[in-house]
């Protein structure tokens, strides 16, 4: 029988370095089409992941080499991210691209914060 060895979270609340605000886009107004930003829905820190290495061949074969998972403490009803929200990450790094919410998966064993994987929006 292996002795029993507390397990540390794998995401803390120091790792949350990373400021970024999720909008929401609509319509342009007048005749010229695409969209514009149109509102700051929430302003949180975040921990920002790339595609890990291990990954990195399936992500060449779907085409997604941009995409980033963001993790941020769960606000609790305030906000939820969904596919219609866009991502800015404010680092210098980042500062030129949009991302769009792919899908927001909560951690139910873990209830503090939530997974949000991104892609670059075009």
């Amino acid at each position: 029988m292996q002795p029993y060895k507390y397990q540390t979270k794998r995401v803390n609340t120091g790792e949350l370095r990373t400021r970024v605000s999720f909008y929401e886009f609509g319509p342009n107004d007048g005749p010229e089409p695409g969209e514009s930003e149109k509102q700051v829905l929430y302003e949180t820190w975040a921990k920002v992941d790339e595609v890990w290495s291990k990954d990195i061949e399936i992500a060449k074969s779907n085409g997604t080499l941009s995409d980033l998972t963001i993790t941020i403490r769960d606000p609790r009803g305030a906000f939820i991210p969904t596919n219609k929200h866009y991502i800015q990450v404010n680092a210098p790094e980042y500062e030129h691209l949009r991302y769009n919410v792919k899908q927001a998966q909560p951690d139910l064993q873990n209830r503090d914060f939530i997974k949000i994987i991104s892609g670059v929006s075009t």
